[in-house]
C-alpha cells in the first residue's frame, strides 16, 4: 500500500516562494512535454533545505499577465477543507462527508497510518473527480495531536488510473490552475508555473488565515535543444492544507538526541 508522506514536503513548497508573488510564465502546452520557465534575474532564492526553483518572474509581470478588469472585484477566498470535509473534523465526520460527496458507503474509505509522522489517513478512489479527468485518489489526513482533519490531497497518476496519459495530466493541471487563479487568493501568496525538484508548482495560494492550496505537476525533466528543460508529467497532486508551515505531525522534542 502506498504510504502518505505529504505534509513536510508542502512546507518547502511554501517557504521556497515566501519572498513574494510569482507571475505566470505562459500557459503550459497541452502536449506530452512542457518546457520549464527559464530563470529570471532577481528571482528570490529558495530557503535552505527546500526545493530549488528554476525560474520565477516579478509581481509587476503578474499584473500584465492577469486580466485588466478591476471593475469585477473577487471575494477573498477562504479554504476550509474540500467539499463537505472541513478542517477540524474527526474521522467519523469525514467518513460521513465522503459518503455525502461521492454517494459512497461510510466504510468505502480505507484507513492508513504513517509510522514516521504518526498521522492517520483515509484514502478513497474517486472516478471523474474532475470531469473527464480520470480517477483520482483522495487522502484525508488527521493530525498527530488533534486527531482532526489537517489536510486533503488528490493524486492523478497511472497508479490511480491505468488509462491516464501525460496529455490528460496537463489538461487537468491547466483546468485547475485557471480555476484557482479566479478564486481570489491573497495576491502576495500566489505562485504559478514555478519549477521545483521533480516537477512544476502549477499554482499555490493562501487565504487570510494562511490555509493553502498547492497544485503540483510531477514528472521527469530532460534537457532539449537550446538548453531547455522539458517536463514529461507522471502525476498531478492537489493539496488543501490547514497549516503547511507548522503541521500537526510528530517531531522529536529538542534536546532528546
Amino acid at each position: 500500500m502506498r504510504k502518505i508522506y505529504l505534509v513536510p514536503a508542502l512546507v518547502g513548497l511554501l517557504t521556497s516562494v515566501s519572498a513574494g508573488p510569482l507571475a505566470a510564465q505562459g500557459a503550459v502546452p497541452k502536449q506530452k512535454a512542457a518546457t520549464a520557465p527559464r530563470a529570471a534575474a532577481g528571482a528570490a532564492p529558495a530557503a535552505a533545505g527546500t526545493p530549488v526553483a528554476a525560474g520565477a518572474t516579478s509581481a509587476a509581470a503578474a499584473e500584465t499577465a492577469a486580466p485588466d478588469d478591476k471593475s469585477k472585484a473577487i471575494d477573498s477566498k477562504a479554504i476550509d477543507g474540500f467539499r463537505s470535509a472541513k478542517f477540524g473534523m474527526n474521522e467519523a465526520d469525514v467518513r460521513a462527508a465522503i459518503a455525502k460527496d461521492f454517494g459512497a458507503k461510510p466504510d468505502a474509505a480505507r484507513a492508513q497510518d504513517n509510522a514516521s509522522e504518526l498521522t492517520h489517513s483515509l484514502l478513497y478512489s474517486a472516478p471523474e473527480l474532475l470531469p473527464n479527468g480520470g480517477t483520482a485518489e483522495l487522502s484525508y489526513v488527521f493530525g498527530y495531536k488533534s486527531k482532526s482533519l489537517i489536510q486533503v490531497g488528490a493524486v492523478w497518476s497511472k497508479g490511480t488510473d491505468a488509462a491516464i496519459t501525460p496529455e490528460k495530466l496537463f489538461s487537468n493541471a491547466n483546468i485547475l490552475r485557471a480555476h484557482f487563479l479566479s478564486e481570489g487568493f491573497k495576491p502576495d501568496s500566489i505562485a504559478v508555473n514555478m519549477p521545483v525538484n521533480g516537477g512544476i508548482v502549477m499554482f499555490r495560494g493562501s487565504d487570510a488565515k494562511d490555509r493553502s492550496v498547492i497544485l503540483l505537476l510531477q514528472g521527469t525533466f530532460e534537457n532539449k535543444d537550446n538548453n531547455q528543460r522539458v517536463l514529461t508529467p507522471t502525476s498531478l497532486l492537489l493539496f488543501y492544507v490547514a497549516d503547511a508551515k507548522s503541521p500537526d505531525i510528530f517531531k522529536l522534542p529538542p534536546g532528546q538526541f
